[in-house]
């Protein structure tokens, strides 16, 4: 029964209203207004875009932050390598070390190098050092090599076709 009265008042309510106080929209007077559902599915559609947006800019960031890895990745196996290269170097430098320390150990060698390199003689001994040479052959034949590279490889063919 207490419905009666609201409506009663509510239809009251609408016979004072006068056209400057209505709405412009007069379709909602009539009851083509947007209902509650309407207005529902429009929330649940923005709601829906603003997550499918949400998870693809998350999915966005997932894949940028995997390709960043995968690069730093690549970039650390190279490094990898390249230490490892120079290691091989420096161990194979090592040995090449360690054998000539071996060989340097024998008291023959080390004797023959302080002989050879650096003119040492044993006491009693004594050092001879050629300086050069008064043979006469010897100076012939080292002028006869200092013409021959003048002459160029023309004369040097027809030295050796024809003789001299």
């Amino acid at each position: 029964m207490q419905k009666k009265p609201e409506r009663m008042r509510l239809a009251n309510q609408a016979h004072r209203l006068t056209p400057a106080d209505s709405s412009a929209n007069v379709t909602s007077a009539v009851g083509m207004g947007e209902s509650a559902g309407r207005l529902r599915a429009k929330r649940n559609s923005l709601f829906t875009q603003t997550i499918i947006w949400v998870t693809g800019l998350v999915c966005v960031a997932f894949l940028l932050g995997t390709l960043a890895q995968a690069w730093s990745n690549s970039q650390l196996s190279q490094q990898v390598l390249v230490a490892k290269q120079q290691r091989d170097q420096v161990q194979a430098h090592h040995q090449a070390l360690v054998q000539a320390n071996k060989h340097y150990q024998d008291p023959v060698v080390v004797e023959n190098e302080a002989r050879q390199q650096l003119g040492y003689t044993r006491p009693g001994e004594h050092a001879v050092v050629v300086v050069g040479s008064n043979d006469p052959q010897h100076q012939v034949s080292k002028r006869r090599a200092s013409t021959q590279t003048q002459q160029g490889f023309w004369q040097d063919w027809w030295n050796a076709f024809f003789g001299n």
